[in-house]
């Protein structure tokens, strides 16, 4: 079970890195890895769970952050009520191409890995193509619009060597561009 000792925190170099391919079948070890970082992401949205285990609450986790410096990440998105709309882990993911309109969250970001609040916008793309496989190797494309877009780009961020405020503008942390949804 992935615990919150075993999340890697902000300056660790696994996260400032391009995460390595995986290659199919995948290891054992890697199964189980897939399995657990999914198990966190639903411990962690189980209220009685997280709190007995003290787990913060997560959308996503990307294999870096538990120290693996492979291209795999689970998400786990609810909508505002807490059904799961969106539940899979990506191997080897790649964004084929995105929206030019752009969204974030009101609230801004947050990240597992980083344990300071950085205030600010975080800009992603409001529809998003990838192009991914399972962890069984099935080869998927999928499009995904809003947040589970948001929540797919912060994870995709990861396995890139990029951490969320990455993104936010440095001279002014809540500017936006003119048509950019904010999602609340």
């Amino acid at each position: 079970m992935i615990l919150m000792k075993d999340i890697v925190r902000d300056g660790d170099p696994v996260l400032r890195r391009v995460a390595d391919q995986l290659t199919f079948p995948l290891s054992e070890h890697y199964q189980k890895l897939a399995d657990e970082m999914m198990e966190y992401l639903i411990n962690s949205q189980d209220p009685k769970i997280a709190e007995k285990h003290q787990l913060r609450a997560g959308v996503g986790l990307a294999a870096p952050q538990v120290g693996e410096g492979v291209q795999m990440a689970s998400l786990l998105v609810p909508n505002d009520k807490g059904e799961i709309i969106f539940k899979e882990t990506f191997v080897n993911p790649k964004i084929v191409s995105e929206s030019v309109r752009q969204v974030c969250l009101s609230e801004g970001e947050g990240c597992l890995s980083v344990d300071k609040v950085i205030d600010g916008y975080v800009p992603r793309p409001n529809k998003l193509t990838i192009k991914y496989f399972t962890v069984e190797g099935e080869e998927k494309t999928i499009r995904l619009t809003g947040y589970p877009a948001i929540v797919a780009s912060h994870e995709i961020d990861h396995l890139n060597g990029h951490l969320f405020y990455d993104r936010i503008d440095k001279k002014d942390p809540f500017a936006l561009k003119d048509d950019t949804l904010v999602i609340s």
